[in-house]
């Protein structure tokens, strides 16, 4: 279940931010865990028990960044759609569903400096985790400016890491493996965060391929040599490149859907923790002494201000959803709250079934004439053979 605000909590309006001052340095509080994926790798099922597993130890909180799923299989903290309608900004920005998405993304990113204050009081109540799911669009939150925000964002405040699932079923191909290497080298090099690389689906198919492919080169140049394809030069070409990059990269087995191999992945969860105490925390420290050295220096009295300047409206007008039961809009849970059906949704859900049942109805009527001519062929035969 999610977890309700006190009554005493302010509304997300009324958040006072003087508890994010640079000046107060990175918190010990929660670990935030940023799950990334290909879509159909099992990334929100993954998500899913990962919270089951830790649940009794670590109490996460939970941050679903996908604007365009309908629900999701688990409660949720904070909601990117409590605060974007994804269709709406598809309409009123005549956009594709990609770019819904981003332009999702970059709204609520303009409330980050919120988001990582209820995340930092989320650490205050006892949440050691704050696990974060994101859109199955990988390039869409890897590559936006508003995906490097709330990566730098939390990583400058709070422990982060990296985990990227990977489908082991797909990466039996030796491309897909390569593919799936590129991204995650490029993730790994681009966040500078703990990088773990779940292989999930092992009740599928056994992992250890890929890790042997990871490690022995050459077991991978044989594989890739069973395979016949122009494609298949450019990932040879590849690997003589990129095996030095990810050979070293930690990975862990496990299936999302049974359970598997969730125990060693908390393991490896602590010990990223570690890894960016040891190694990450004093780049990001450096980093934060930077923007606040920026700061001061560049800050100027108000009185010296000629124009502040005015707000520029959007063109869309999105507003915050009234107070439910005392809680603001990120603590709200979809699945605890009323949702209304959208008319547009009935009317497309019922244009689908009108056109299913034709579909259905045409198939049908050519299954029986084609019964129909093969009866009567059959028939004809019979009466042929039949003469003397």
């Amino acid at each position: 279940m999610a977890a309700k605000a006190s009554s005493s909590e302010a509304s997300l309006d009324n958040i006072k931010l003087e508890a994010l001052s640079l000046s107060e340095g990175i918190q010990d509080a929660p670990v935030c865990i940023i799950v990334l994926g290909m879509a159909g790798s099992g990334k929100t099922t993954f998500t899913r028990s990962l919270i089951q597993h830790a649940q009794e130890k670590f109490n996460p909180y939970v941050v679903n960044l996908d604007p365009a799923c309908r629900e999701v299989p688990y409660a949720t903290h904070i909601d990117i759609r409590d605060t974007v309608n994804y269709k709406e900004v598809m309409k009123q920005y005549q956009l594709g569903p990609n770019g819904g998405i981003v332009t999702a993304l970059n709204m609520f990113t303009t409330k980050m400096a919120k988001f990582a204050e209820l995340v930092r009081r989320a650490g205050q109540r006892g949440h050691k985790w704050c696990i974060i799911d994101t859109p199955g669009q990988i390039e869409v939150f890897t590559w936006s400016a508003s995906g490097n925000i709330i990566t730098e964002g939390l990583a400058t405040m709070f422990p982060t890491i990296i985990v990227y699932v990977m489908d082991v079923v797909r990466s039996a191909c030796p491309t897909t493996f390569m593919s799936n290497m590129l991204y995650a080298c490029s993730i790994l090099y681009k966040t500078r965060l703990p990088f773990l690389v779940a292989l999930n689906k092992i009740d599928l198919k056994d992992c250890s391929f890929v890790q042997e492919w990871m490690t022995d080169f050459e077991v991978y140049q044989d594989a890739l040599e069973q395979e016949q394809s122009f494609v298949n030069n450019l990932t040879r070409t590849m690997s003589l490149t990129l095996d030095t990059f990810y050979e070293n990269l930690v990975t862990c087995g496990v299936s999302a859907k049974t359970g598997v191999g969730f125990a060693q992945l908390l393991k490896h969860v602590l010990d990223c923790v570690k890894e960016y105490e040891k190694d990450y925390k004093p780049v990001y420290e450096k980093m934060r002494k930077e923007r606040l050295a920026e700061q001061q220096a560049t800050l100027q009295p108000a009185s010296t201000v000629e124009d502040s300047g005015t707000a520029v409206p959007m063109g869309l007008d999105l507003k915050d959803p009234p107070p439910y039961s005392g809680n603001n809009m990120f603590l709200m849970a979809p699945g605890l709250v009323p949702q209304q059906v959208d008319s547009e949704e009935q009317e497309d859900d019922t244009e689908t079934d009108g056109k299913a049942n034709a579909e259905e109805q045409n198939f049908q009527t050519f299954v029986q004439s084609h019964l129909t001519a093969q009866q009567s062929k059959r028939n004809k035969f019979i009466q042929e053979q039949q003469k003397p």
